[in-house]
């Protein structure tokens, strides 16, 4: 199985966003285990656009075109603006911890729901979507 990159991986200072357009291209050439497409278009990804101010179906549409990842990053800023370092630090902070003591009630129950389904409720350490992503996807055990 091919799994799409880390969402710890960095495209301008970003996490996550490579691990999108990861997804996008596996997606594109028919590798996406199916288990990843009802989301595209939610969660980490939406939140990710959302950041950016851009369009996810026109993040879509720039990697078809054949755009690298900072490519595809730099007509995010230039389409939805800029972002300093700061605000990239909070994207990531808040990308990084989101489960982990979360507002937002919804998240904790879909990472239980998550290592539920992939058997692993009894992992105490696994506080995070990141983390549970990195455990499900084998780079970390």
């Amino acid at each position: 199985m091919t799994y799409p990159r880390s969402p710890y991986d960095k495209e301008g200072g970003m996490v996550y966003f490579p691990r999108m357009l990861e997804k996008i291209r596996l997606q594109e050439k028919g590798e996406l285990p199916d288990e990843y497409f009802p989301p595209m278009t939610r969660g980490f990804n939406a939140n990710c656009c959302q950041f950016l101010k851009v369009e996810y179906e026109a993040v879509v549409q720039k990697v078809k075109d054949g755009l690298s990842d900072a490519e595809i990053l730099q007509w995010c800023f230039e389409a939805g603006g800029p972002k300093s370092d700061y605000e990239i630090r909070l994207w990531n902070s808040f990308a990084i911890k989101k489960g982990w003591r979360d507002e937002d009630p919804g998240t904790l129950e879909r990472l239980r729901g998550f290592k539920k389904s992939s058997k692993l409720e009894h992992r105490e350490d696994i506080l995070t979507v990141f983390d549970y992503i990195e455990v499900d996807e084998k780079r970390k055990s």
